[in-house]
């Protein structure tokens, strides 16, 4: 049998995978560089709509397949942060309010006519895999979030300075998740570090996170596929 991998070290490749995730994206790239046109920005808040809706069933899913009762406790605020409560909204709520200060409707952002299948097959995919794998691997998955900080915020100064026309009230999902996913990463990369305890476990939840970041890159390979123009 191998020998596990050091903390140090296994914090490190877990790190490491910053490499594939979607802001090396050409599509991203260009978001961020104000090069995006109104109809690119709003194909991808209608369809990372279809992300937002899946959240909590993911999570749902993780806290099912977990057996210790402190982690499915600490979990299920993920689950009231994107659904909200009776008192207040969440995250599904704030994500409402960006799709129409970008100029969707409502009723055209929920009943998802413009979701893509590309987009759809990768959210799907992604739940699946945290309803059918051991919790620790969903887990791992979700280290994604560990990438997600100083990507909200670089995108909400983005947008202030080169998509002006986007209400500033559409800014709020990204300015109110900032600091809930940095403790949140932080309590999720311990939870990984501690509970992978074998080099099998760990490598499982570098897949893990591998995959995870190929999801994303699907989302924009379908989206930036369906928004580029005939011979551009």
């Amino acid at each position: 049998m191998r020998a596990p991998l050091p903390r140090d070290a296994f914090e490190s490749a877990l790190r490491e995978l910053s490499a594939k995730y979607w802001d090396k994206h050409p599509f991203h790239v260009r978001l961020h560089a104000g090069e995006s046109t109104a109809a690119e920005i709003r194909s991808w808040v209608a369809n990372r709509w279809y992300y937002q809706r899946n959240l909590s069933q993911k999570n749902a899913a993780i806290i099912a397949n977990c057996p210790l009762l402190e982690v499915r406790r600490r979990w299920v605020e993920r689950i009231v942060f994107q659904d909200g409560s009776a008192d207040s909204g969440g995250g599904l709520a704030d994500w409402r309010t960006l799709a129409e200060a970008v100029g969707l409707s409502w009723e055209e952002v929920r009943d998802e006519r413009h979701l893509l299948p590309g987009v759809r097959f990768a959210v799907d995919a992604y739940v699946n895999f945290c309803r059918t794998s051991p919790w620790t691997e969903s887990a791992g998955a979700a280290l994604t979030e560990l990438f997600a900080p100083g990507l909200m915020a670089a995108r909400v100064a983005v947008w202030q300075e080169y998509y002006p026309w986007i209400d500033p009230s559409g800014h709020a999902y990204f300015q109110r998740r900032i600091p809930v996913v940095s403790g949140d990463s932080a309590y999720t990369l311990d939870l990984v570090l501690t509970h992978c305890s074998t080099r099998n476990q760990q490598e499982a939840a570098l897949a893990a996170l591998g995959f995870k970041c190929d999801v994303l890159w699907a989302m924009l390979d379908a989206i930036a596929h369906a928004t580029t123009e005939p011979g551009a």
